[in-house]
């Protein structure tokens, strides 16, 4: 492939595609009622999804695209829990009684900044508003850098199942040029506690793209991750968006490897976990071959959400926390983001939803092929068009950039089904922004294609 079409698609500012339409534009058009609505019409017996959002951190990684807050004490912490829990209370008082959860993920921020005895609380009280089976899946993002050996047991007494560990990078010029000093040992000793304490599958998150990164420090460090047998991992492009996240002003642009050398990186961290015994799924997980992720990749029941690839197919979530997003039939919505505006929202006895999105049957089409293409790297328009309901000829003609990626050789078009060779995944996010029919309006920047 010629340099000058690898920077073509590379260079692209675009979503990630983790939900259509995509954040930016949701609107104060939907708002408290259409919420407690969606709630109230949620059915009982289908499984939903939670999600609690923890937005604090003991220090920040100039890396950080999270919405998360900077704190030493604990008093703003135990303030926030104490209107989360009356938020679940909320919450519930709005939605079905019984109804069952299926899936349970703690965000952050660090979700393990509370103290273990906080985390077993809210486990408890989310237990006793909502219906948990044997098979609801709990899992929880961990620092390993602050994880104890009583944090690790609490969550094993919980219920966690899954954790995911932020790793990035193990190369110590690199963890100095991003905030975020973590030795190999830290990571180690955070694996053997969470596995002793019960907790079965074990994530990493790595990242490329960062100041001072080279393709030998990235396959070195996945070298050495990979020794320690996580069940997956993540494997994420650096976003540098500085105007959007001003601590990201700490990072060097001068030393950030340019579209070209990203994509080298990526390619040769896929090598490398390949090489030790991974499936690549999709564009940027790996997972070992008896993981259910890699189990959904091969029955192709994978599913695309907020928190990337996925098994979780509950078609409703619900978010808890400042700034969470919920995912319902009609549409999604989202909490306040400032700490303070969500806690006057829900100490006054109302839902925090400061925003939202309607769907139409169109954007409901439109997510579909989206996420068939984000995770199989191929997509049956007419099929998913008969489906839906639409004409597949008009889809198709509005996708206006195809012909173009087409002629470079990065895509086919054959009866209606658009394929994308997995040697081009990079390109994966341009050939769905090919179907978003909003990728235009965004008023914000998204991240590089690659």
């Amino acid at each position: 492939m010629s340099g000058s079409i690898l920077h073509k698609y590379a260079d692209a500012r675009l979503p990630r595609y983790t939900s259509y339409p995509t954040a930016p534009h949701f609107s104060d058009n939907v708002g408290v009622g259409a919420y407690s609505d969606w709630l109230s019409a949620l059915p009982a017996s289908e499984p939903a999804s939670l999600y609690l959002h923890i937005p604090f951190c003991r220090s920040m990684c100039w890396y950080c695209g999270c919405h998360t807050t900077i704190t030493r004490q604990d008093q703003p912490i135990l303030a926030y829990l104490d209107v989360l829990q009356e938020e679940i209370r909320l919450v519930a008082e709005h939605a079905p009684a019984g109804l069952h959860i299926g899936e349970v993920h703690f965000g952050g921020g660090t979700p393990t900044i509370v103290e273990p005895h906080e985390f077993a609380t809210l486990v408890n009280l989310l237990r006793r508003y909502f219906a948990f089976s044997e098979v609801t899946s709990i899992a929880v993002e961990i620092d390993p850098r602050t994880l104890t050996s009583d944090m690790a047991a609490a969550l094993g007494g919980s219920g966690v199942r899954r954790a995911s560990l932020g790793v990035q990078s193990l190369d110590r010029k690199v963890q100095v040029a991003i905030n975020r000093i973590q030795s190999e040992e830290q990571t180690a000793e955070a694996v053997h506690l969470l596995r002793a304490a019960g907790v079965e599958s074990i994530n990493f998150d790595l990242i490329y793209g960062l100041p001072h990164q080279t393709v030998a420090s990235c396959v070195e460090t996945a070298e050495r991750v990979a020794a320690m047998r996580p069940d997956r991992l993540a494997v994420f492009g650096y976003a540098h968006v500085p105007s959007f996240k001003k601590h990201q002003k700490m990072i060097d642009e001068t030393v950030l490897p340019d579209s070209a050398a990203r994509v080298v990186q990526a390619e040769a961290i896929a090598a490398a976990l390949v090489d030790a015994g991974y499936i690549q799924i999709g564009l940027d997980h790996f997972a070992l071959p008896g993981d259910e992720l890699a189990r959904a990749w091969q029955t192709r029941t994978l599913r695309r959400n907020f928190q990337g690839y996925t098994t979780d197919n509950c078609d409703s979530l619900i978010g808890f926390g400042a700034s969470s997003i919920g995912r319902f039939e009609h549409g999604y919505v989202q909490n306040e983001v400032a700490l303070g505006l969500y806690a006057r929202h829900i100490s006054s006895g109302r839902l925090a939803t400061a925003k939202g999105y309607r769907l139409t049957a169109e954007d409901r089409l439109r997510a579909d092929i989206i996420e068939r293409l984000m995770c199989y790297f191929e997509a049956d328009i007419p099929a998913i068009c008969a489906r839906h309901g639409f004409d597949a000829a008009k889809i198709l003609d509005g996708a206006v950039s195809l012909p173009n990626m087409a002629a470079d050789g990065l895509v086919t078009v054959k009866d209606g089904v658009v394929r994308v060779d997995e040697a081009h995944r990079f390109v994966i996010r341009s050939v769905a922004a090919a179907f978003d029919a909003y990728l235009a309006q965004s008023p914000r920047l998204h991240s590089r294609a690659a």
